[in-house]
């Protein structure tokens, strides 16, 4: 028995190590080919410019200024998060506490389904449903910020509403049964006892969620537009940080290829940055 228990903790050891490699080499590819780019072009005019005209006639030349992708990305993550994330927690907390057993038989493999839909078919979702509906209901030729808003709410939306169910139904029960004692209603239990219990798996299920929003790539690439340029409105098409990289990859090389590797550490910083806050506030919860 105690050899068993040694091999698996080495199998164990060893699958851990192998994520942790994994994620080492990636940071070592982005940096290593994408850090050489700065030293040729200006950190700030790189992520301040409003400008993205690769030349891809010249090893040297082009102006390369990321800025509009960043607020595009910021936009189409930010919409996706407001209308996503409120239906995804409420819908989560109803599969846990409210619903009856056999619409949960049904629900919970709907959801399941959904997840695992691949980014490509809610792409052609969005360019055969969405995009004539928010042409004929707002304007404009419906490649636009908030076509791809809609979309990504929807694809983010299993992610937090799985989260969201598992971490409601993780909370003892005798928070709830201790709140109806107490003489509230199930309704307010479960809002005032057990979704404040679940909270830090809630803002998991929300960072989940933001990730996969700005990481998201083909679906924002066929619905958002693809535009290089500032945003000018909720109806106008942008570009994505993702959707910049996977655009002009296939034929860039030299200046313009270190570019986009560069345009990747950016993105991941970003992402960096959202889990060291989404880390901070749960060290501040614990405390």
């Amino acid at each position: 028995m105690r050899l068993k228990e040694k091999v698996m903790r080495w199998v164990f050891a060893a699958a851990a190590s192998v994520c942790i490699a994994a994620v080492a080499l990636i940071c070592i590819f982005l940096f290593a080919n994408g850090l050489p780019f700065f030293q040729k072009v200006d950190v700030f005019s790189f992520l301040s410019g409003t400008k993205w005209a690769p030349d891809i006639y010249t090893a040297e030349g082009g102006t390369y200024g990321i800025l509009p992708m960043i607020v595009g990305s910021l936009y189409v993550t930010a919409g996706a998060l407001l209308i996503g994330a409120p239906i995804g927690v409420l819908g989560g907390v109803y599969l846990a506490r409210f619903a009856p057993k056999k619409l949960l038989k049904v629900l919970l493999p709907m959801v399941s389904l959904m997840a695992g839909i691949p980014s490509v078919v809610y792409g052609f979702f969005g360019i055969t449903n969405m995009v004539p509906m928010v042409r004929n209901l707002f304007g404009g030729n419906g490649f636009s910020i908030l076509t791809a808003c809609l979309l990504l709410s929807m694809m983010i939306l299993p992610t937090i509403l799985q989260l969201t169910y598992s971490a409601v139904r993780a909370v003892p029960e005798s928070y709830f049964e201790g709140s109806l004692a107490l003489g509230a209603t199930e309704e307010r239990s479960v809002f005032r006892a057990v979704v404040p219990a679940a909270n830090s798996g809630i803002m998991a299920a929300i960072v989940l969620g933001i990730g996969r929003a700005i990481g998201e790539t083909m679906a924002v690439v066929m619905v958002a537009g693809n535009q290089p340029r500032m945003p000018k409105g909720i109806l106008k098409g942008i570009r994505t940080l993702t959707s910049n990289i996977v655009t002009e990859m296939g034929y860039a090389a030299d200046l313009h290829r270190e570019a986009l590797i560069a345009t990747g550490v950016v993105l991941f910083v970003f992402i960096l940055m959202i889990n060291l806050l989404f880390s901070v506030l749960k060290r501040r919860e614990a405390a």
